[in-house]
């Protein structure tokens, strides 16, 4: 099978995930750290934004602070930190109501600043291969399963498996529907690499300048 290129795929909004409570990093907005001068989430919209039909920020609270990169903002609406998938239905509800002719959404969290430029294209080629819904990513024989492809017309499935079901796992719930993975290197830089915690953003300066980008 022909694998989607950035001419042939599906559009597709790309969903950057801010809304998480940093406890690991001490706390405020992890993606708004800085790396090689520049904030993780510049770094992330640099690589992504070409991929995609535009972008939408998920975050939770005052989204002023995000104005300067002049992109939509949608918080949860499942409240209490539902955590991840509360963020991915948010940025569905966001695309069915603004976006009405874009099926699909790719979901990256918004502390990866060295993601892949083929990652949309690959993601679909791998939905595709499998014959289902969902794809997922893959490095060093590990899946990050909030990086991935979603359908709009899952969205109420996925409505209610939060808000009825009280489901908080990401593969729990996508291994009902069907995912598939798209596997990449992790050397020499793990291209899904997050910054979690303060001695992460030191190990990012050292990445980005490994991959010559600095």
């Amino acid at each position: 099978m022909t694998e989607p290129s950035e001419n042939t795929r599906p559009a597709t909004l790309g969903l950057l995930l801010a809304g998480g409570l940093a406890r690991r990093m001490g706390g405020g907005d992890k993606p708004l750290r800085t790396i090689a001068g520049r904030t993780i989430l510049a770094h992330v919209i640099e690589r992504l934004a070409p991929q995609c039909d535009g972008l939408l920020i998920n975050a939770n609270g005052d989204p002023a602070r995000f104005a300067d990169y002049g992109l939509p903002v949608a918080g949860d609406s499942v409240p209490d930190f539902a955590g991840p998938l509360a963020g991915i239905l948010a940025g569905l509800d966001w695309l069915a109501q603004n976006r009405p002719g874009v099926d699909w959404m790719v979901s990256v969290a918004a502390d990866t600043p060295f993601i892949p430029h083929d990652l949309v294209a690959r993601l679909h080629a791998a939905r595709l291969a499998a014959g289902v819904p969902l794809a997922c990513v893959a490095s060093g024989g590990w899946t990050h399963p909030v990086i991935g492809l979603w359908p709009v017309s899952l969205r109420e499935a996925l409505r209610h498996a939060l808000t009825v079901e009280d489901e908080r796992k990401i593969d729990r719930w996508t291994a009902r529907h069907g995912v598939a993975s798209a596997e990449w290197a992790a050397e020499p830089v793990d291209p899904f690499f997050n910054a979690n915690r303060p001695e992460d953003l030191a190990e990012a300066e050292r990445l980005h300048v490994l991959l010559g980008t600095a």
